[in-house]
């Protein structure tokens, strides 16, 4: 899962809003570096990636990339599935996504002291509303290349796109019966 999914699924205090993102920047034992309540969504979000990582369904998801895509076929699925919950935001929760990601961005914008790199992309996360652009298809290209410029072998994102665009729907009917069983172990878990 990406931003987007791990936002929804941690919690809506500040706390649970902050550790869901934090899980992605924040590495090695928590043992008192955070209060409580922000180690507990950041254990959340290990607790989900780990789920989701070994779930059947992403698994069956992944497989149906081809070989020589599968070392980032994890990468490409977790941001197509948070293209998914944002176009079909709607069926999993009642509020808007439009007032979700302002409050996400307000509460990131409230926090003086955010870890390592979420302290650099926050301010464009919320500029570009990052997490509601996710609706447009469109916006995964440069998700891709962004990510890309990260990694040791970028090339390895090449064509992505084209790659989702022809997956598009037995993707989209994966995240679809998926998701559910996310959100109730995210529930159990928090």
């Amino acid at each position: 899962m990406n931003y987007l999914a791990h936002l929804h699924l941690g919690g809506q205090q500040p706390e649970q809003l902050l550790g869901s993102l934090y899980g992605d920047f924040v590495k090695g034992p928590l043992q008192g570096r955070f209060a409580p309540s922000l180690e507990a969504a950041i254990r959340l979000h290990r607790q989900i990636d780990v789920y989701t990582d070994s779930h059947p369904l992403v698994l069956a998801a992944l497989a149906r990339f081809p070989q020589q895509r599968r070392r980032y076929a994890g990468i490409i699925l977790d941001v197509f599935f948070d293209h998914c919950l944002a176009l079909h935001w709607q069926d999993y929760a009642e509020q808007p996504l439009g007032q979700f990601t302002d409050r996400v961005y307000r509460v990131l914008a409230a926090e003086p002291a955010l870890p390592g790199r979420l302290a650099q992309i926050a301010p464009y996360m919320a500029a570009d509303d990052w997490l509601g652009s996710y609706r447009e298809f469109a916006v995964l290209e440069p998700v891709f290349r962004g990510i890309a410029r990260r990694l040791s072998r970028p090339e390895g994102l090449d064509g992505a796109v084209e790659e989702v665009a022809a997956l598009y729907q037995p993707l989209l009917d994966d995240f679809r019966n998926f998701y559910p069983q996310l959100q109730r172990f995210a529930r159990a878990n928090t």
